[in-house]
């Protein structure tokens, strides 16, 4: 971690779904000197158009996310697992516990649970888990114990049931624009027919934006208990 700013590292099921989701707050954080790191644990290649293949897809996502990462100042991380197969056992959860040493992530953004997709669930799973170990000093590994004490998941429209949104961050106008440019290097978010991703998250953020009485926002959900905030005076 460079000077005092935290590293954010934002983990996805398939390559977009971080950058979507959060890309705004990505972008606005990266302008303030924060470290950011997107790590997606498939590449979401089976979702290809009709003119390409599986594997050429996945070549083009993986530079898409490689690009994006870039254009914020940061590094993005793909891992090989095949889209919709995405396990959930010790050495994806070790292998996760592993990149958030490695890059001494303090913030995690991730998946809501409540998902219709498999990968998005699994991916919840595995953020969970490997914040606990990534914490451990007595889990020894190749880089030492790093925990990322903050953990926030992502309003997706994938992720819809039982989220309750209950922090915002905003998008700062040059957070938003630097997003535009970055995602639209996405070629599912501006060409897909079956959903405009980048229209829907563009409006989402705007709406979030007049909710709290800014031009652009995010929300996320956090687990109850870190709902839990003390102070001593108003």
């Amino acid at each position: 971690m460079e000077g005092n700013k935290k590293v954010i590292m934002a983990v996805g099921g398939h390559i977009g779904d971080m950058e979507l989701t959060a890309g705004g707050v990505l972008a606005t954080m990266a302008l303030k000197g924060y470290k950011i790191v997107t790590v997606a644990l498939t590449a979401g290649e089976r979702g290809c158009p009709p003119h390409m293949t599986v594997p050429e897809y996945r070549k083009q996502k993986v530079e898409e996310a490689r690009i994006f990462a870039e254009m914020l100042g940061g590094e993005s991380v793909v891992w090989d697992y095949p889209d919709c197969e995405l396990p959930v056992n010790d050495e994806t959860r070790f292998k996760l516990c592993d990149e958030i040493r490695k890059y001494k992530a303090d913030v995690l953004l991730t998946h809501w649970k409540g998902s219709i997709h498999k990968d998005h669930i699994a991916t919840q799973q595995l953020v969970f888990d490997a914040q606990l170990l990534a914490g451990l000093p007595s889990v020894e590994r190749e880089y030492p114990a790093q925990f990322a004490k903050e953990l926030y998941y992502c309003e997706n429209w994938e992720d819809p049931y039982n989220f309750a949104r209950d922090i915002y961050f905003e998008v700062s106008d040059e957070g938003f624009a630097l997003w535009e440019k970055a995602i639209s290097h996405h070629w599912f978010t501006v060409n897909s027919k079956d959903f405009k991703y980048k229209d829907y998250y563009t409006h989402l953020m705007r709406v979030r934006g007049i909710e709290m009485r800014k031009t652009y926002a995010q929300a996320f959900a956090r687990e109850e208990m870190d709902r839990r905030v003390y102070r001593t005076e108003f």
